[in-house]
């Protein structure tokens, strides 16, 4: 937990926007405004804080290159009457926020304000219904919203588009809040309970993203943002030819070989067998990692990435059992989490690939009171409604609904030794002889394999593990191919194949 004497050094608006915009390439957007108001101790405010800052109200918008990327800047200046939101820096932010929707840039939003302007009461406090409303437009545009939360930000700023980034990143140290501490120990008579209201602290909470200190704001932020906005870069260049069967609509034929359902269980759950992490960090051309991986908002292992694979940038959802905290499974945050990721990149029209590798969901009472069965079935009615290409990953484990709620795709690629069932297979083995010595013998006959899964038409590609210095590679190759084939089909193409997948699984016509 971080103390309040450890808080960082406020940084100016433009002390920020020097460090952040590349040399010449600030262009301010903002009118002068030099009205005050009526009252005269609140015009004395505002001209004291005129003077104090050198700016005309708390917010400064403008757009500038960052690290080479063109992006449109809201900034906020604590200095300035605490940073707090009026009706003349409502206003200013709105249309900053339509600007760039309509000249199609990506939006980075840097807060720092204590909220509502008090001296304005209810005007100033619906601003921020103004204010999100042109966020939500402009993230309907499937344009990026990326915020970095610096210190402070509480209130309503932090309450509406403090909160909407698609990616949100925060200043170490910083205090982030609803309601400042100041108030709350006001109103309540005591102190609000120190190191929650810190930005480590919403990070491993899943609320922030990356925790990223102001010297490295410019390469973070330009980097999440042309993982966001640039889905080929120099594709020609960096597609590689796809690994084994063609990635075209339709079964691809296995050429793996045979092992037993019991043998490849056992070979599933190999101690340091890799995981999506380390699928990320060999097979990706990059990757930026936002969420979980065993922080306390995702202890299971499930992890929320941006990535590239040949050329084209995704959203990745996967479940990494390397990264699972010991007696930690699937639970509704997690799910909740790829949730997120499934929305990210329906907002911003990006491919999304899941990958699965679960020994299965979390079956405490304190999960059935969250809701495990419902985040269960709204992961898969999502990802059944999705219009954006979607690939799965059959990685190894696949049991229960842990690993449906990620199942539903486009295209499915099964690693060999990979399987999918309803339950482990001692599980299973219990409901239907009362033990677990038949567990070998349920693998068989459930058909649970990669292999049996790709006859059955249910798994699109199997590759194979018994490459030199591991799969890793050939699964990297294996999907950019995937995500290429599907790049080039239509919506209404890949809502065919997904009916045509179900018409397999269920035997019927559809």
């Amino acid at each position: 937990m971080t103390d309040r004497t450890d808080r960082p050094e406020r940084i100016s608006a433009t002390q920020l926007l020097a460090k952040l915009a590349d040399e010449g390439s600030w262009h301010p957007w903002d009118s002068q405004i030099t009205a005050l108001p009526d009252d005269a101790g609140y015009a004395e405010d505002i001209g004291r804080a005129r003077e104090k800052t050198g700016l005309d109200e708390s917010i400064i918008c403008g757009d500038a290159d960052v690290n080479g990327v063109r992006v449109a800047v809201v900034v906020s200046e604590f200095g300035f009457l605490g940073g707090s939101i009026g009706r003349d820096a409502g206003r200013r932010v709105v249309t900053a926020i339509r600007r760039a929707t309509a000249e199609g840039l990506p939006l980075l939003a840097l807060p720092a304000s204590g909220g509502t302007r008090m001296q304005e009461g209810t005007a100033a406090f619906l601003q921020m219904v103004n204010i999100t409303a042109a966020v939500v437009d402009h993230k309907a545009a499937h344009l990026p919203y990326v915020v970095y939360l610096r210190h402070p930000t509480t209130g309503g700023v932090f309450a509406s588009w403090g909160s909407l980034g698609h990616v949100t990143l925060a200043e170490p140290g910083a205090l982030v809040g609803f309601l400042g501490p100041r108030v709350y120990e006001g109103l309540y008579g005591e102190a609000f309970p120190e190191g929650v209201q810190v930005s480590e602290n919403l990070r491993s909470h899943g609320l922030v993203d990356l925790v990223v200190a102001v010297d490295e704001l410019g390469s973070t932020a330009s980097r999440i943002i042309r993982l966001l906005v640039d889905p080929m870069v120099d594709a020609e260049h960096s597609r590689r030819e796809p690994a084994g069967p063609s990635s075209s609509p339709g079964l691809s034929e296995a050429t793996v070989g045979e092992s037993s359902a019991w043998d490849v269980v056992e070979q599933s759950r190999v101690p340091g067998r890799p995981g999506v992490s380390q699928l990320l960090r060999e097979s990706a051309d990059e990757a930026v990692e936002l969420a979980g991986g065993g922080e306390l908002d995702s202890r299971s292992g499930i992890i929320l990435a941006l990535a590239r694979f040949g050329g084209h940038s995704v959203v990745v959802v996967g479940q990494d059992r390397n990264r699972q905290v010991p007696g930690s499974l699937v639970g509704p945050a997690d799910l909740r989490l790829a949730r997120r990721g499934m929305r990210l990149a329906q907002s911003l029209h990006l491919p999304l690939v899941t990958v699965i590798d679960t020994p299965g969901a979390d079956l405490s009472a304190d999960a059935e009171e969250s809701g495990l069965a419902n985040e269960i079935a709204h992961c898969i009615a999502e990802l059944t409604a999705l219009t954006v290409p979607t690939v799965a990953v059959l990685l190894g484990q696949g049991a229960g609904g842990a690993a449906l709620a990620l199942f539903p795709a486009d295209r499915v690629v099964a690693m060999e030794n990979s399987w999918l069932s309803p339950l482990p297979p001692e599980g299973a083995s219990l409901i239907v002889y009362r033990d677990t010595d038949h567990a070998a013998d349920m693998a068989r006959s459930q058909g649970i394999r990669a292999t049996d899964l790709h006859a059955a038409g249910i798994v699109d590609v199997v590759v194979s593990e018994a490459a030199l210095g591991g799969f890793l590679p050939e699964l990297g190759d294996r999907l950019a191919a995937e995500i290429d084939a599907l790049d080039d089909s239509t919506v209404e193409a890949r809502a065919g194949w997904r009916t045509e997948r179900l018409r397999r699984i269920g035997g019927v016509e559809i």
